[in-house]
């Protein structure tokens, strides 16, 4: 996610201008498996009850909207397996579109609802209407394969956010409920944050049907194509295969479509109004974008990625194979948003644990793609409290929300001085491996320092505690 304009200036040495940009990024982050067995997610370890479950998710949706996108309703289905030896009473459902509204009120219900659960039997909302547990009829063991079914119905909200809308154009990024992690720690059922994610899941596939009126263009996430409905209307269909989410949007959208040269098809929507230079500069940075960070990290292997631009959208958010971008002459956030296609998108992370993991990534990959020196951007007097660490969680964000701008700045600052320190042939090396040994996976903080070590004889004790990287 970009909650705030990505840095521009390609200069990051000038103390004084460093400084002008943390107080200006801290005010401003302040204020606001049946696919098949080749395709699913690597096997955990059969003789591990911390395995994170459920897994090789598969989920089929097909929902309906109203005349201007504002409303979708329809049945999902997910199937998916107990990875774990521990077996599995329960499972729970996230509906992070409910995040901002939580349980709502008699007069505003929550955006979006479930009912008709077949497969287990629901209990009652719980972290503020974001978990729904369902105990599932009989404990699944370990290899097993289950599935649950129900409706879904989506209202957007009137805000102009990543679930919210602009004018005639409908954002519905994590509207779509997903099934919730288990691992060591148990259940994540941590509480939503509108500064930054607390989203942690796992791989799957995602079959979905899109029935919507033809006036609407509707990008989203995976390979999609357009079928005839009924009178008026169209169905998109799209596939995708392991993707942590799928996201959406809908409206009157002009269209571009093109090839970057390593052959991923980049499909540009964008709003009538939105400004042409921030446009052509998402479109022009998107392609570049997807074929370096292929090169540097592993191929970009969805095929397909999508760009949704306005005028009004703050900054830009990411999702698999599809990207939310406002349209500033600036350019910056399509690169940022594009580079969490492989930082949370391919190498998972618990978002909510441990942000750094791909916010600082993202943004180490966005300086490296235009330049930026980055030689002197970050010291011991630049930290803004003593307890501020940038592997702190989104618990701890949330209560300093004015801190949270280091981890856009100390982060991808801690991982160039990581470059020099390891060079810069062995940090890409380093960083490929790391990302080829997680892909599709998750990683942690301990993960990386481990990665990190091994790519030199020089302890690098020192350098985590410099950059409190705990």
């Amino acid at each position: 996610m970009s909650p705030l304009p990505v840095w521009s200036s390609p200069v990051w040495s000038s103390t004084a201008l460093r400084r002008l940009l943390i107080a200006l990024l801290a005010s401003l982050v302040a204020t606001a498996a049946t696919v098949a067995d080749a395709v699913a997610a690597p096997p955990a370890r059969p003789d591990s009850v911390t395995a994170a479950t459920p897994d090789r998710l598969s989920y089929d949706v097909t929902l309906r909207a109203d005349a201007d996108g504002s409303r979708w309703t329809g049945r999902q289905r997910v199937s998916f397996r107990n990875a774990s030896a521990r077996p599995l009473h329960e499972v729970y459902v996230r509906l992070w579109g409910n995040g901002v509204d939580g349980c709502g009120s008699p007069g505003a219900p929550s955006p979006v609802t479930v009912s008709g659960v077949r497969g287990g039997t629901p209990g009652p909302l719980t972290v503020d209407c974001t978990a729904l547990r369902i105990a599932l009829p009989k404990p699944l063991t370990r290899g097993e394969r289950t599935s649950l079914a129900f409706d879904v119905s989506v209202t957007v909200p009137e805000r102009n956010a990543r679930f919210g809308r602009e004018g005639a154009f409908r954002f519905l990024g994590n509207a779509l409920p997903v099934l919730a992690v288990h691992d060591e720690k148990g259940w994540h059922l941590d509480p939503y944050v509108a500064t930054g994610e607390s989203f942690y899941a796992l791989v799957g596939d995602f079959r979905v049907r899109l029935d919507h009126p033809s006036a609407l263009e509707v990008p989203a996430t995976g390979r999609t194509r357009t079928l005839p409905g009924g009178p008026g209307r169209t169905v998109t269909l799209s596939v995708a295969h392991r993707v942590r989410d799928f996201a959406w949007a809908a409206g009157p959208f002009r269209t571009a479509t093109e090839t970057s040269p390593g052959g991923v098809l980049v499909r540009s929507y964008w709003a009538p109004d939105a400004p042409a230079e921030g446009v052509r500069l998402n479109r022009e940075d998107g392609v570049a974008a997807v074929d370096r960070f292929g090169e540097e990290f592993g191929r970009y292997p969805y095929g397909e990625i999508d760009l949704v631009m306005t005028a009004g959208f703050g900054g830009g958010m990411e999702y698999p194979g599809l990207v939310l971008l406002g349209t500033t002459e600036e350019g910056g956030a399509a690169v940022h948003e594009i580079a969490h296609q492989w930082w949370y998108g391919i190498v998972g992370n618990d978002q909510y644990d441990a942000p750094w993991l791909d916010e600082s990534f993202a943004q180490y990959a966005t300086a490296r793609f235009y330049g930026w020196d980055t030689g002197e951007c970050w010291s011991e007097a630049d930290w803004p409290s003593e307890e501020t660490a940038l592997t702190r969680s989104m618990a701890y964000w949330s209560a300093h929300r004015g801190e949270y701008y280091v981890v856009y700045t100390a982060g991808p600052c801690a991982l160039a001085r990581l470059e020099t320190v390891l060079g810069a042939d062995a940090m890409a090396r380093m960083l490929k491996r790391y990302a080829r040994d997680h892909w599709y996976g998750v990683s942690s903080t301990a993960d990386f320092k481990r990665a990190a070590q091994s790519a030199t004889d020089e302890d690098l004790g020192p350098f985590w505690a410099e950059y409190r990287i705990l």
